[in-house]
């Protein structure tokens, strides 16, 4: 049986880490708050590192303007590679059929 997924607010998840930088006792603060102590070291850590961009909701990430273009660089990176990947196989199939119809 599966378990549904608890949603919180961002503005939750904001009280919940500014709480949690007040006090000692995390394990109490969490068991307070009724999430997993984890949980909250992970609100704890993205909040840290992204600050006003983190908990965007539903999964939806924020990139900033260089990381947008990043990804866009290694999307085009990915697909250039492929395409090179299958010339490669190309030339290497036509050229064994170059020797097999020879008349040497």
């Amino acid at each position: 049986m599966s378990r549904e997924r608890k949603a919180y607010p961002k503005e939750f998840k904001i009280m919940s880490v500014e709480l949690s930088n007040t006090r000692t006792d995390l394990s109490a603060l969490a068991k307070e708050l009724d999430v997993s102590p984890a949980l909250l070291y992970r609100w704890r850590k993205e909040f840290s590192i992204k600050q006003s961009s983190s908990f965007p909701g539903n999964g939806k990430v924020i990139l900033s303007a260089a990381e947008q273009e990043l990804a866009l660089l290694k999307k085009e990176l990915r697909e250039t590679q492929m395409e090179r990947d299958i010339l490669k196989k190309a030339i290497s199939v036509f050229s064994k059929g170059d020797n097999k119809y020879s008349c040497s």
